[in-house]
């Protein structure tokens, strides 16, 4: 049974800070120019296992084995892309870790025999670093890195792979620690309980459970700061001289986009979860990808599904999250959710007005909670009734819950400021 320790980890001195921050821009790199000649040889119609041994280009700072752990992760990337099209699935092969608009993402990835994490009084991590790194920093040739953590893991096993990176939003670093523990470990061995998500352009998750709760989690405020720096980044672009494409300030807004959203996902991911866990939900069903794609076809709601939202990357932070609870995620069709009539089943005679979804048989409610209760019909018995939403929006630190939230969806009225 696979489970997720998350930890926090603290440099303990200023020049360890910066030996760390080296480390992950390496990885970084060396992630960026593997992947930059592997889509370079995808899109040329050559084979993208056919690249320079990076490895030898970043032992000396990576050290081997974190060299050859980022070169496997980037292989899996690949495998992951080329499974996705085999299976009929529209998407994109494998992206950079940041790039000049965006900012870099500092990350990396220690083998399971190469880290060593001690819990306690004084818990810490050791991790390996290259020569040149030593050298720099004044290390012995035995030497590691030397890290403070805090928390404590809930999980004890066999240890898999760290993956250790920056959280720049709140200027800190995080060890992600897969382990492998008996069944016999597990918390809640009673938990069969099940969830369905509905994942939208304008209320970002809407969500159903066999106990008869609902969640929704609201975007329209989120997309609309997105947009409105977007348009500052387009109207800064058309005042740049001819020949240039970006500048300082230009970049500045990118990456505060970027971090924004991030946040925001990152948090809904935790506090979604966390809440399921609570009910003791098991199993989380989300859309498959190509489902949602082809349901958001607009340019507002393409600019929403690709840019903004970043399906993707939320599902992988989803999942990575739901591990840590001992929830499994898994991907299901989804078509005609949205348009369906959990009254009559008709798809043919309903209507969608921004949030509200009718239906001619007399059927009226809220039409992204009305999909992720009619995708969990689809995949388990719901006989609960439901109880009345519980719906949250984000403050930029966290996600609340609105005054009056559990209103039925027919006491609430519609903002007609915002149209979706």
């Amino acid at each position: 049974m696979e489970r997720t320790n998350t930890l926090v980890v603290r440099p303990r001195s200023e020049q360890d800070r910066e030996l760390l921050h080296e480390l992950l821009d390496a990885s970084a790199s060396l992630w960026n120019e593997l992947t930059y000649e592997r889509r370079q040889n995808y899109f040329d119609g050559e084979s993208v296992w056919d690249t320079a041994d990076y490895r030898k280009r970043y032992v000396d700072v990576l050290g081997s084995a974190t060299s050859q752990q980022i070169i496997r992760k980037n292989n899996e990337a690949w495998r992951s892309f080329f499974a996705a099209q085999e299976g009929g699935e529209e998407t994109a092969p494998p992206g950079y870790w940041g790039n000049e608009e965006d900012g870099r993402e500092w990350r990396t990835y220690i083998r399971n025999d190469q880290y060593t994490l001690q819990t306690g009084d004084r818990s810490r991590l050791e991790i390996p670093v290259g020569k040149a790194l030593k050298d720099e920093y004044g290390l012995d040739y035995h030497d590691r890195l030397r890290l403070e953590v805090s928390g404590v893991p809930k999980w004890e096993g066999e240890q898999g792979r760290l993956e250790l990176y920056y959280d720049e939003v709140n200027d800190t670093f995080r060890a992600i620690q897969p382990v492998t523990v008996p069944d016999s470990q597990q918390d809640s061995p009673l938990a069969d309980e099940t969830a369905a998500l509905d994942i939208g352009a304008n209320n970002l998750v809407a969500c159903t459970t066999t106990t008869g709760q609902q969640y929704l989690y609201e975007g329209r405020g989120l997309f609309e700061r997105f947009r409105k720096t977007t348009r500052e980044i387009a109207r800064l672009q058309s005042k740049l001289n001819d020949g240039r494409y970006s500048s300082q300030r230009i970049r500045s807004l990118y990456r505060r986009r970027t971090r924004r959203r991030n946040h925001a996902q990152n948090a809904l991911a935790r506090d979604l979860i966390e809440r399921l866990h609570t009910e003791g939900v098991s199993t989380v069903y989300v859309g498959a990808l190509t489902d949602i794609l082809e349901t958001h076809w607009s340019v507002e709601a393409n600019t929403k599904t690709h840019n903004f939202w970043a399906f993707r990357k939320f599902i992988d932070r989803l999942a990575c999250t739901a591990e840590e609870y001992g929830i499994s995620i898994e991907a299901r069709p989804e078509a005609w959710t949205s348009q369906e009539c959990p009254q009559c089943g008709a798809t043919d005679r309903t209507t969608r007005h921004r949030d509200k979804l009718t239906c001619q048989c007399g059927f009226e409610g809220h039409a992204d909670l009305t999909a992720s209760a009619t995708f969990l019909r689809r995949q388990t018995d719901v006989s609960r009734p439901m109880a009345r939403p519980v719906r949250f929006e984000w403050d930029d630190h966290e996600w609340s819950e609105l005054p009056r939230s559990r209103e039925s969806p027919k006491e609430q009225r519609t903002n007609q400021s915002i149209h979706g």
